[in-house]
């Protein structure tokens, strides 16, 4: 494919549905990609784009290594994944925050087992507060680890906060919001830089109305 061709990197799951709104929203032919389909590539010849399909914390490597030019993706798997990549863009989407969280009612956490799926994050988090802590990684449910007694404390992601509630837990701490953001791999941004800037402005255009009706 020529200069003129972008590969996207959408990540499956729920940023997805409010992603292809907002690209939809860019003029952006979202349709095929809307449908009820198995598929995980999709081409848009008349626009020369090009969507791929993979799991969240997949799309930072299918940019970094060039298979995607650009990729949408949560702040958190950036963070924990800290490569090299071009973060353009705030989307806007996805919104949740990154949270200390414990049994409610228990004391507060001066050290001991934290319990998390993002230990790079968590780690620098409580370094930086000089708190003495073993790191547990799971991969799911985090939730269960104080109840069953194998964590103190865990870190993860609250939308709503209904899910700790309905399990006894409370946010004693905000590490950092998360929303998704726009990546680039910075090879393609060189290379292809004029139409990265077209497509980011397309989506920039989308935003600022929607700030403005807010």
């Amino acid at each position: 494919m020529d200069k003129e061709w972008l590969t996207i990197a959408l990540a499956k799951g729920r940023i997805l549905p409010p992603t292809l709104q907002l690209f939809t929203a860019a003029g952006i032919d979202c349709a095929e990609l809307s449908a009820d389909t198995r598929k995980l590539v999709f081409t848009v010849g008349a626009q020369k784009l090009r969507f791929i399909l993979g799991k969240p914390a997949d799309i930072p490597t299918y940019v970094e290594y060039g298979a995607a030019d650009l990729g949408v993706v949560g702040k958190d798997i950036l963070l924990e994944q800290e490569k090299e990549l071009y973060e353009l863009l705030d989307l806007k989407i996805g919104a949740c925050r990154l949270v200390v969280a414990r049994r409610r009612g228990s004391g507060a956490f001066t050290g001991g087992y934290v319990a998390t799926k993002y230990p790079r994050i968590t780690e620098r988090y409580f370094q930086q507060q000089g708190k003495q802590f073993e790191l547990i990684k799971l991969h799911g449910s985090i939730e269960l680890a104080p109840l069953l007694n194998l964590a103190d404390v865990i870190v993860d992601l609250v939308s709503t906060g209904k899910t700790l509630a309905e399990n006894h837990l409370e946010e004693v701490e905000t590490i950092t919001p998360i929303t998704s953001r726009l990546i680039a791999n910075p090879g393609s941004y060189q290379v292809k830089g004029e139409r990265v800037m077209a497509f980011t402005r397309k989506l920039e255009r989308v935003l600022s109305v929607q700030e403005e009706v807010q």
